[in-house]
């Protein structure tokens, strides 16, 4: 996984990441909220494996020892800084190629959410398929695509 990239939703803010990961699915109560959703999947590296491309990810701090790191524009959550080791998690939903980023274990399960174990057995469609049968027409995105880009990129028309 050695030279993998990734950033936020608009593209202020992009990384790089020049070590190999240890990936786990964290269910804790901080991920939860951190991420806004059932549990947080996390690339951990020392901090020096990663340099911030593009732009700089601001800070909120969720405990005495962390920190959790966010791009201030579109609030893409980013990392959990560990303060005490200098450690890195990197959240893998902020990868350019998240499907490259397979778990290997899972911590804080004193909070996991039991609905969990029955979400793939649950009816699915594509969201494409989702906005059709919606009678919607397909969105145009405004999301940075999952590659670096020059500086000043922009989706958005005009």
């Amino acid at each position: 996984m050695s030279g993998w990239t990734g950033g936020c939703q608009c593209g202020a803010v992009r990384y790089r990441i020049d070590a190999k990961p240890h990936v786990t699915v964290c269910h804790c109560r901080m991920c939860q909220k951190a991420g806004g959703g059932p549990f947080a999947v996390l690339a951990a590296v020392a901090g020096p494996a990663v340099t911030w491309t593009r732009g700089a990810p601001a800070r909120f701090r969720s405990s005495d020892i962390a920190e959790r790191w966010f791009c201030s524009a579109c609030g893409t959550p980013l990392a959990f800084a560990d303060l005490e080791d200098g450690g890195l998690e990197l959240m893998v939903g902020s990868l350019d190629a998240p499907g490259k980023a397979e778990p290997v274990s899972a911590t804080g399960t004193e909070s996991y959410l039991s609905w969990v174990d029955g979400v793939p057995d649950l009816p699915a469609r594509s969201t494409e398929a989702s906005v059709a049968a919606a009678g919607r027409r397909q969105p145009i995105s405004y999301q940075h695509p999952d590659h670096d880009t020059p500086e000043g990129w922009s989706a958005r028309p005009g």
